[in-house]
């Protein structure tokens, strides 16, 4: 049958180019972002340099500048949560170089003289 076969064969041609299109639009979308994205960093590496050429601590200014974005795009009424006091991790007398106050462990020198093989 001919006319089932020319059918198909055009609906298969007319789905092909629908996905073509919508792979080029997806295509486009990603360029574009890509563009902003190199856009936004080369106003950063902008603004640290000319920080840097004015003494200041580029670093520390960057960081302020991201911290004004995500201000301005959070609202005022989020308070941030106070840090809980930290543990320290081990007891103030250890000493590492000192052999008390460690653990079961005890560091000892390897065998002296040329290694055994050959």
């Amino acid at each position: 049958e001919p006319d089932v076969v020319v059918k198909r064969q055009e609906a298969l041609a007319a789905a092909r180019l629908r996905m073509q299109e919508e792979l080029n639009a997806q295509a486009e979308r990603y360029k574009e972002k890509q563009r902003q994205l190199e856009e936004e960093k080369r106003r950063q590496k902008i603004a640290m340099w000319e920080s840097m050429q004015e003494g200041k601590s580029y670093k520390g200014n960057l960081k302020l500048n991201q911290q004004e974005l995500e201000s301005g795009a959070s609202t005022s009424s989020t308070v941030s949560k106070p840090k809980p006091n930290k543990k320290p991790l081990r007891s103030g007398g250890y000493n590492p170089l000192s052999g008390e106050g460690g653990g079961t462990c005890s560091w000892r020198p390897g065998r002296r003289g040329p290694s055994a093989g050959g």
